[in-house]
């Protein structure tokens, strides 16, 4: 089934994206119930006597100080600070609706404990709590759509202005330029620069705590010992999201996962609204490509091995070292352990295989504890794939990772990478090495704490990856009732499928060509426009399941077993099943040339300790409710004023939009 935050409209993609003009696209992007809340990009243009009407004038008719004052104050202080008053007028409720929410489940949590050590619930007041935590669910879910409809709202009027301040230079940016204003004002603007982040934290929380509630009767969560070394079997499932998709499928996903935040034993974090973390893997392969021409040409076995870490080499991370073999259904083994940064250099050599850890682990749980054996297998079969394969350093991949798991239940894994980035970390060229020979990484990037978009880096040794990868990892024997919503996801319009993508194959391919003899498939894929319309993609999933039905019905034919159930194609798509009775169809952005960042395969796993992933989920609620610093100052007690001082009844930046008048602007150009 479909979900209904699939809700990017079907009329965005009715013409071709690449020859649609702007004025399409913003016609097909409006979300009908704010559809008098846009910029009037028609209006501008008939100001600028762009739009051919007679009313407009002459585009040669001389353009005078009047019709530049005209268009200045009605692109200034009439359009966009429509925009941005309704922008901030609709976070403020949604901000409101995440708190009042908040207050519901603090209530359900207090009321948990006072239950505990009592009686057991009667039935109807276990029905009732479930119809109020159903209830809850579809607020969030509201809540959810309209943060998404919300950043593609700000997203096309952005572009509808600078589209508009383009049109006024090109064709009077002799006499007067408006462009340079705008961009200072729209800098100023909140509505273009929005962090969601902590809005979508605390729903990520609060689908947690309504969920394992809901969920009680399903099967129960399979929680791994604690620093067991372990070989686990996954499948794979990879994508790319364009970043017009980006947070749609950010709101999906934790409506059934909670985001998990990385914690580097730092008290500054645990308050929440931080950054996701940058990750670097530093791939490994011979100084012929042999890993990566073995990955290429699919070959069973196939394994790759990395170093992987988070935030910056100066600040003393964990670091894991890993080895992943992928065998050709695509199942991939992962072995791994931690190792400090003064070992890299002896291991890779090695002169060191890891004593310390052995010894200390021998010591706690004994030679033939299943732990100690598998470090020691571990150690032994890493260190001789590196010798074996000769194996040294070769690309670094770096990214920002959000991440989605269950605490303690590694069933579903998600991750989502963003600002992607491959650099040369080879000493291939011995006259111009990217990486000094005796190091095991580059001392340039780390030394100086260089971050995305690595300005400094030459060029040649740096490609930057346009779209965001998804991943999704489910374990081997997971129930398909567990992961139906995975399914969904994966079929839909919001990401193209990568099953084959490799971050250390596609990094290779891009700044290693000359080195290699063969690339993979998807290369060319990176010069088309990978989005899809939604139509369409509801109509490929039904045909792909009615071919697997019937397949499945054949083969059971001539196996002499019983054929499969026969396939019932649903119901219209999802463009039209989740059109709002009362308001009308709903619409995405289809958007041709949005000027915005690029932004989420092989890794996952998260780092093991106490410093690693911790969920928000429930330690927002219990014991004790803190919730958002929004939330605490709605519920604080009103505070008492000195005599002579009085509350303001509203803060100066809300007491009305900022007037630029035509001749102040003039004057300062």
């Amino acid at each position: 089934m479909w979900s209904k935050v699939f809700q990017a409209s079907h009329k965005a993609w009715n013409s071709p994206v690449i020859a649609m003009r702007f004025g399409k696209t913003l016609r097909a992007s409006i979300y009908e119930p704010w559809k008098d809340q846009y910029i009037d990009y028609s209006k501008l243009k008939h100001l600028l006597r762009e739009d051919g009407s007679p009313s407009s004038g002459s585009k040669d008719q001389p353009w005078t100080e009047a019709d530049e004052g005209t268009f200045v104050e009605e692109l200034v202080n009439v359009q966009l600070e429509k925009v941005n008053a309704f922008h901030d007028e609709k976070y403020r409720s949604l901000r409101d609706r995440v708190s009042d929410c908040e207050s519901e489940i603090q209530n359900i949590a207090i009321s948990e404990k006072h239950e505990a050590g009592g009686t057991s619930q009667s039935e109807p007041a276990a029905n009732g709590e479930h119809q109020t935590l159903s209830n809850l669910l579809e607020k969030l879910d509201s809540i959810t759509k309209e943060i998404s409809e919300l950043e593609k709202y700000s997203r096309i009027n952005y572009t509808g202005f600078l589209k508009a301040a383009k049109k006024h230079d090109r064709r009077r940016g002799s006499q007067y330029r408006v462009r340079p204003l705008l961009q200072v004002r729209l800098a100023a603007l909140p509505f273009n620069s929005e962090d969601y982040s902590p809005m979508l934290y605390q729903l990520s929380a609060m689908y947690s705590f309504v969920r394992q509630r809901l969920d009680k009767d399903q099967e129960k969560p399979s929680v791994e010992p604690e620093n067991q070394e372990k070989v686990t079997k996954y499948k794979s499932y990879k994508f790319w999201v364009h970043p017009e998709n980006l947070l749609e499928v950010k709101t999906y996903i934790l409506r059934r996962l909670p985001v998990l935040v990385y914690n580097p034993q730092t008290s500054k974090v645990a308050e929440g609204g931080q950054q996701d973390p940058r990750i670097t893997s530093l791939y490994f392969d011979s100084p012929d490509f042999s890993l990566y021409s073995d990955k290429v040409a699919k070959i069973s076995g196939a394994s790759s091995l990395r170093l992987r870490w988070f935030g910056h080499l100066n600040d003393n991370p964990d670091i894991l070292i890993e080895k992943k073999t992928t065998e050709e259904n695509g199942n991939s083994e992962e072995v791994r352990f931690p190792i400090k940064m003064k070992y890299i250099q002896p291991f890779i050599s090695g002169e060191y295989k890891m004593e310390k850890s052995l010894n200390k682990l021998q010591a706690r749980q004994g030679a033939e504890s299943d732990a100690f054996t598998q470090l020691r297998s571990s150690v032994d079969d890493i260190q001789s794939f590196i010798k074996e394969s000769q194996l040294q350093p070769m690309l670094r991949a770096n990214y920002t990772r959000t991440a989605f798991q269950i605490p303690g239940d590694d069933r579903v894994r998600i991750s989502l990478d963003t600002d992607v980035a491959f650099l040369r970390e080879d000493s291939l060229d011995q006259e111009r090495p990217c990486r000094d020979p005796s190091e095991w990484h580059r001392t340039d990037i780390d030394a100086s704490g260089m971050e995305f978009p690595f300005e400094g880096i030459r060029r040649g040794e740096i490609s930057r990856f346009p779209y965001a990868l998804l991943e999704i990892k489910v374990r081997d024997g997971v129930k398909k009732r567990t992961n139906e919503w995975v399914g969904d996801l994966m079929s839909s319009h919001l990401v193209k499928d990568a099953a084959r993508f490799s971050k250390f194959v596609h990094g290779v391919a891009q700044l290693f060509e000359d080195y290699v003899n063969s690339f993979p498939f998807w290369l060319s894929e990176l010069e088309t426009d990978i989005r899809k319309d939604p139509e369409t993609a509801f109509q490929e999933e039904q045909e792909k399941k009615a071919k697997h039905a019937e397949e499945e019905q054949v083969v059971g034919s001539y196996m002499g077993s019983s054929a499969g159930q026969a396939f019932t194609a649903a119901v219209g798509s999802p463009a039209a099943k989740y059109i709002d009775p009362k308001n009308g169809p709903t619409a995405g952005c289809g958007s041709e040339e949005i000027p915005e960042k690029a932004d989420t395969d092989e890794d996952e796993e998260q780092l093991s300790g106490k410093s690693a992933w911790q969920s928000r989920g429930l330690q927002s609620f219990l014991p004790s409710f803190s919730g958002s610093k929004y939330s605490r100052s709605r519920r604080r007690e009103s505070v008492r004023l000195p005599p002579g001082v009085r509350e303001p009844g509203r803060l100066i930046k809300d007491t009305g939009p900022v007037r630029v008048e035509p001749k102040v602007w003039l004057a300062n150009e």
